[in-house]
């Protein structure tokens, strides 16, 4: 059976080498982390990381990496879950890879029992906020690092 449009895959030492050779525009590498630095955050935080390879038929086109119930301000008061990385390759943007990667994470939160959606992104023109805000995220005030937060409602 051939599986048609974009899908996710788990990593493993199968697509492992497909997942590392995913890179985004040279204009985007200041925004994103490349998929070795989130395969190691993944790996250093078991059972919060949740990396996953997007692939369409038989080409891998893109990364991500949600994550789940992390202590956001680091005192045990408030936990979150979200996007934490996506990286489209540089060739394969437009396509709506970004779109079917938030609406996979959002899935998985609502089958998780999550009603927000967290994810952060850098500032002006050049970054990603059109793209978030689009989707329907929507800035809450706060910063993480020199990152605006944002979050969907997923009820």
């Amino acid at each position: 059976m051939t599986t048609t449009g974009p899908r996710l895959e788990e990593i493993s030492a199968a697509n492992l080498d497909a997942a590392l050779g995913i890179r985004v525009r040279p204009d985007q590498e200041h925004a994103v982390s490349p998929v070795v630095k989130s395969l190691a955050e993944a790996y250093a935080h078991p059972g919060v990381a949740w990396p996953r390879l997007i692939v369409d038929g038989d080409r891998p086109v893109g990364f991500l990496m949600a994550f789940f119930d992390i202590d956001w301000y680091e005192d045990g008061s408030v936990l979150r879950s979200g996007l934490w990385r996506l990286n489209i390759a540089a060739g394969e943007q437009g396509r709506g890879y970004g779109r079917f990667a938030v609406e996979s994470v959002a899935d998985e939160l609502r089958r998780r029992g999550t009603k927000q959606l967290y994810v952060t992104w850098h500032p002006g023109p050049d970054g990603p906020e059109g793209f978030y805000l689009g989707l329907g995220f929507r800035p809450n005030g706060e910063t993480s690092e020199d990152q605006t937060v944002g979050v969907l409602d997923l009820a």
